[in-house]
C-alpha cells in the first residue's frame, strides 16, 4: 500500500499514513511566511520503510510551493537538507544557516 502525507494544520503537524493508519508525523509552528519544524517521529511498527524521509521531502516540497523559509530545528529535518543540498538548502534563509548547522563544508 502506498503511503500519503497530509498537512494537518489544526494538530501543527504533517502526517504520514500508510492506508488508513497513521505512521508518522512532523510537527511544526507556522508564521505568515516561515515554517519552523521541530520533531519528526514514525511509529517503530512502520520502521525501515523510508517513511520518515519520504514524510520530510513532502513537507519541504510543501514549503516551496507555499512560499515559506523553513527553520529546521528537527534534527533528521536539518539532515535531510544537507544530503539533499542542491534542492532544499535554499529553502533555509542563508542568515540562519549557520545556527543550524547548514554551512557547507570548505575544502
Amino acid at each position: 500500500m502506498a503511503a500519503t502525507v497530509r498537512d494537518n494544520p489544526a494538530e501543527s503537524r504533517y502526517e504520514i499514513y500508510d492506508g488508513d493508519q497513521l505512521a508518522g508525523f512532523s510537527t511544526y509552528k507556522l508564521t505568515a511566511d516561515t515554517i519552523a519544524f521541530n520533531h519528526t517521529e514514525v511509529d517503530p511498527a512502520f520502521s525501515g520503510r523510508g517513511l520518515a524521509r519520504q514524510l520530510v521531502i513532502a513537507e519541504l516540497d510543501d514549503a516551496r510551493r507555499r512560499g515559506l523559509a523553513v527553520r529546521p530545528f528537527c534534527p533528521y529535518v536539518r539532515e535531510i537538507i544537507l544530503r539533499l543540498a542542491d534542492t532544499y538548502l535554499d529553502l533555509v534563509p542563508e542568515a540562519e544557516r549557520e545556527r543550524f548547522g547548514l554551512v557547507p563544508d570548505v575544502v
